[in-house]
């Protein structure tokens, strides 16, 4: 398949679903459950978290997310099921961003712990994503 027909074929709806649903995640992931051991981790504070533009911070997310859920749609084409889609997602987590981050990490000598935390949240929300994608 050539870009023109994968932009074609392209269900927006859906990808600005998938993209929206790694804030959920997010939220989630970095709040309750991780929030205090990732705040810990990096050795930020409540206040210094205070410190960043929300709007900013936010806004560029979202566009990341809106960007690796557009790829991931015109990765896994128009035909995917929700089986395809969320084995895409899967393995774009594990053997993409996993990897890759695993090789910053240790480069940047950051702990197992930061790592496991930041790669569960990735892998999850491409899951999520091919998920989301792979259903409609």
């Amino acid at each position: 398949m050539d870009l023109t027909t994968a932009l074609q074929n392209i269900n927006w709806l859906s990808v600005a679903i998938a993209a929206i649903s790694t804030f959920l995640i997010g939220g989630i992931w970095y709040g309750p459950l991780f929030g205090k051991a990732w705040m810990n981790a990096f050795g930020y504070t409540e206040e210094d978290l205070k410190k960043r533009s929300i709007p900013r911070t936010f806004g560029y997310s979202l566009t990341l997310a809106f960007i690796a859920s557009l790829i991931l749609e015109m990765f896994i084409g128009p035909e995917a099921d929700v089986f395809f889609g969320t084995m895409a997602g899967f393995f774009a987590g594990i053997g993409w961003v996993a990897t890759f981050l695993g090789i910053l990490y240790l480069f940047e000598m950051q702990s197992m712990k930061v790592y496991l935390i930041n790669v569960g949240y990735c892998v999850l929300s491409l899951t999520v994503m091919g998920i989301i994608l792979g259903s409609w």
